[in-house]
């Protein structure tokens, strides 16, 4: 007869659980379970953290009576909804687009959020209102942070990085407010991903990134540097397509609403409107410090033309694809001075391409660490500090240059 094997003998649930965990994920050292093991905590604790600020403070989506709290996701279901009314030109008047979100808010508040998205952007603002405000508020967080997750995931090629990208701080700041940073990052790693081999995939992809055009400007300048023409003539045609599709849909008259807007949200945001702290880019930075407005556009011009100069040059070598990809990544927000933190999920495209490549060093992952209280310090003190996290993000990505050219020069 078989000897009972005692019960201390077998493995724990918990073992089970953990060994099937970092099998799934990959996670084969003891450094990557342990990341593994915190991002999946990290993750735990968002998710508690939005349950208890809503159903027990009603601080997030819903205050106690029921009613919309002042987010930027109220701006995108006011639009839709206006748009599904048949008044989508409502949205590019101030005035109008402010009254229709006091109404859904159900209370006067200062500020304004308003609407300055092109017309393309009204399709996804129309599906969005088509759900109640609640659900549709949730919908749209767990849609885009999966889909930017997935997006990370695939380009590093370890399923790990889907629970990182979830994990990092900028995934909490945009579910926060219910912003499209991650719509609009999980886009541009499609783009990069798809655009070796996939070129009208990742050239109609590029068409869709219009909605948010200030994050696409510097993708002409790449494609052409390394001659990738067929994604680059898709991406025109997807442009011109997707916005006259939206024009036949929500009538023409939007694109001078847009158009419009545009001036009067410079006004507003780029002259005072809008704390310097909070516009991540080198013009606030400046601002911050005491410069005038034309001293600190000139900082700006300069950064922007460096940026693109850097993408055009490093899209023109036989510089790897992984480093050429993380650059673009990495400056895109560094072009424009209408940059928030909620723009920054971006950078996990920057970090999955490099760790694509390889693993990070350690001098990789102080960098990394230094982003998450930048991106919150900002809060606290007068400076733009997470565009510290940027410049992180693009020092990482000038190390691996570095390392590249020198090994190329000794060839």
């Amino acid at each position: 007869m078989p000897r009972r094997q005692p019960a201390n003998s077998h493995p724990r649930f918990f073992d089970l659980l953990f060994d099937a965990l970092f099998r799934y994920f990959g996670a084969a050292t003891p450094r990557e379970k342990l990341v593994l093991v915190l991002a999946i905590a990290v993750v735990l604790g968002y998710a508690e953290l939005l349950l208890i600020m809503e159903f027990k403070y009603h601080a997030w989506i819903l205050d106690g009576r029921g009613r919309p709290l002042v987010r930027d996701f109220a701006a995108f279901w006011t639009a839709g909804h206006e748009a599904l009314s048949g008044r989508a030109h409502a949205a590019y008047n101030p005035a109008l687009q402010h009254a229709a979100e006091v109404a859904l808010i159900g209370r006067p508040y200062s500020g304004m959020l308003g609407w300055s998205y092109p017309p393309i952007f009204l399709f996804a603002a129309a599906a969005l209102a088509v759900l109640p405000y609640a659900a549709s508020f949730v919908v749209w967080c767990l849609v885009t942070a999966l889909f930017q997750a997935g997006v990370v995931a695939s380009i590093a090629g370890r399923r790990s990085a889907f629970v990182l990208a979830l994990a990092a701080p900028w995934a909490l700041i945009d579910i926060w407010i219910g912003q499209n940073g991650l719509l609009t990052a999980a886009l541009v790693g499609l783009v990069l991903l798809y655009l070796e081999h996939k070129p009208l995939t990742s050239g109609l992809l590029l068409g869709a990134l219009s909605y948010k055009p200030q994050f696409g400007v510097l993708f002409p300048l790449a494609l052409a540097a390394a001659g990738y023409w067929r994604a680059f003539g898709w991406a025109a045609l997807g442009v011109v397509a997707m916005n006259g599709l939206a024009g036949l849909v929500f009538g023409f008259d939007t694109f001078s609403g847009f158009f419009g807007i545009i001036g009067f949200t410079g006004q507003t945001h780029l002259n005072g409107g809008v704390e310097w702290r909070k516009l991540q880019s080198i013009y606030a930075l400046a601002r911050a410090l005491g410069s005038a407005g034309p001293l600190a556009t000139a900082a700006q011009i300069c950064c922007s033309v460096g940026a693109g100069a850097a993408v055009a040059w490093s899209w023109h070598t036989k510089i790897a694809y992984t480093r050429k990809a993380a650059l673009l990544g990495a400056a895109l927000p560094l072009v424009t001075p209408y940059v928030f933190v909620y723009d920054l999920p971006v950078l996990a495209i920057a970090l999955a391409f490099l760790y694509r490549e390889r693993p990070f060093d350690r001098v990789e992952l102080a960098l990394l660490a230094a982003t998450a209280p930048l991106l919150f310090l900002y809060s606290a003190v007068p400076f733009p500090t997470a565009l510290g996290a940027n410049l992180a993000v693009v020092a990482m990505v000038g190390r691996r240059f570095y390392g590249e050219l020198y090994l190329l020069s000794r060839r």
